[in-house]
């Protein structure tokens, strides 16, 4: 196992760039520690919010650092000058909204208090300079060591959660088919925050791309991991759809139920593990259900006890089900090219 993957790209990152940093402050005799704490909390997971959140935090800590000053050359190292150094520096950061940089411009603010006894204006824009070592160095640290790659923890959780939305289908269609009692709901909560999650690292990933594009095959992979996770998105929409529809009873025959039951198990099948898709199976059981859900129109419609304007439960069970199966048929469009990453 590589060192990176046990213990992470990040920590590694964050420590090159405290030694880096605090060897420049030694060289030009600074004190490190300001630049220090600047370069660890600007390491971010992207090199572009490096530098987006680094635009910010540089003008935030200037404030820390001139209210730092200000107040100490009125009362000195006191705990007032603690106090008023760190309330206006948060108070001016919030109202230019420089909320990205109020942790670092205050953290500079109270820490210059111990260390400045003379010298004002030098020690203001002695932090300053510091502050910029500590910037440029994680951001290059950031872009150039390690860069972030999310791909493969992108393709990992789609898997994931193509496996458990489909166990979660199975699920519903048991509630559904039998009167089974199966708790869904926070599955369906769980699953949303796992999906928001790898979509949070598809942003990260595209907007590493601006800075270390992807090219060939990993191109090809994250485009399609795109297309995937918006499948699986619109997947849980239908899922939720079943699940808030009212049943009482549904009109279908012992056949037609068995039908559905097995297309269900081989549907979850196939999400679990991609080697259990089969196309021509997958589109032999869309007829069928598609057969029954035009027979069911035909034939509830006809003698419809609802409301005229209302679909019978039926109707729309089959609609969100073909829409899943459908879905099923666009997520595996050239899925070879994901398995070879993981």
């Amino acid at each position: 196992m590589k060192l990176s993957q046990f213990i992470g790209n990040r920590l590694i990152k964050t420590a090159i760039a405290i030694l880096i940093t605090a060897w420049i402050c030694d060289i030009i005799g600074w004190p490190p520690v300001f630049a220090v704490i600047t370069a660890i909390v600007t390491l971010e997971p992207t090199v572009s919010e490096s530098i987006k959140k680094g635009m910010i935090r540089f003008p935030a800590s200037a404030i820390g650092s001139a209210f730092a000053v200000i107040f100490i050359a009125l009362f000195g190292n006191s705990p007032i000058t603690y106090t008023l150094a760190a309330f206006f520096t948060i108070a001016t950061c919030v109202k230019l909204r420089l909320h990205a940089g109020v942790l670092v411009a205050t953290l500079t603010a109270v820490a210059m208090v111990e260390v400045i006894y003379s010298n004002f204006l030098i020690s203001f824009f002695i932090r300053l300079g510091t502050t910029t070592i500590g910037l440029v160095v994680s951001t290059a640290v950031n872009m150039f060591l390690l860069p972030p790659d999310y791909t493969h923890d992108i393709v990992k959780h789609i898997k994931i959660l193509n496996k458990k939305t489909g166990k979660l289908i199975e699920d519903v269609f048991e509630n559904i088919l039998f009167d089974e009692d199966v708790k869904v709901r926070d599955r369906m909560g769980q699953l949303r925050k796992a999906l928001n999650k790898t979509e949070t690292l598809i942003r990260f990933q595209k907007e590493e791309t601006k800075y270390h594009p992807l090219v060939g095959h990993e191109k090809h992979v994250f485009q399609h991991a795109q297309d995937q996770i918006l499948n699986i998105r619109m997947m849980h929409y239908h899922i939720e759809n079943l699940i808030n529809t009212p049943i009482d009873t549904v009109s279908w025959t012992k056949e037609e139920r068995e039908i559905i039951h097995f297309a269900i198990k081989k549907l979850s099948q196939s999400m679990e593990d991609e080697k259990n898709y089969n196309i021509e199976d997958h589109e032999k059981q869309l007829k069928q259900l598609t057969e029954i859900f035009w027979e069911d129109n035909e034939e509830i419609t006809k003698n419809n006890k609802h409301h005229p304007t209302h679909f019978p439960p039926e109707l729309i069970i089959l609609y969100e089900l073909l829409s899943i199966f459908e879905l099923i048929t666009a997520f595996y469009i050239n899925d070879n090219s994901t398995e070879k990453t993981v």
